[in-house]
């Protein structure tokens, strides 16, 4: 009797600790480190084009312990672009503020002429490099025309 009783309250303790060794990052971007950032607006990124600091050359970046190559790396302001290929959004990435939709999205891309290819791979920094496969419909407020 008395060594059953030590033993559920070890048993517990182990796979607490084992559960807890395996949990999982949310978001591969560090914590921000500098003081808040100005706010920016739509009218102001409609008049921005694609920057120097937005990479077309192909580069390889890690990705779930793997070293993936992408068309082009985004950073810096995004709402005026044509997307193809492999993109990878940078925890750099500017998106404009935004009003939410029923669903509670964001909607930074609406308004904005954010042009994705069918087929197109982007994987996103601050969704934990998640891979999406039909664009950004969910941040543009339409429904993804290439299902």
């Amino acid at each position: 009797m008395k060594i059953s009783k030590m033993i559920i309250p070890a048993t517990v303790f182990i796979f607490s600790i084992l559960l807890t060794a395996c949990e999982r990052n949310n978001t591969v971007c560090p914590p921000e480190l500098d003081s808040e950032k100005p706010t920016l607006r739509l009218t102001n990124l409609l008049l921005v084009t694609p920057g120097p600091d937005q990479s077309t050359e192909n580069i390889e970046v890690e990705i779930g312990k793997k070293m993936i190559l992408v068309d082009k790396y985004i950073s810096g302001p995004v709402c005026n672009d044509d997307w193809s290929g492999i993109i990878y959004v940078g925890c750099d990435a500017q998106v404009a503020e935004a009003e939410l939709d029923a669903d509670a999205n964001p909607l930074f891309f609406k308004g904005c002429n954010l042009d994705i290819e069918p087929n197109t791979v982007v994987y996103v920094a601050a969704h934990n490099n998640e891979a999406f496969y039909k664009g950004c419909s969910c941040h543009t407020g339409k429904n993804p025309i290439h299902q």
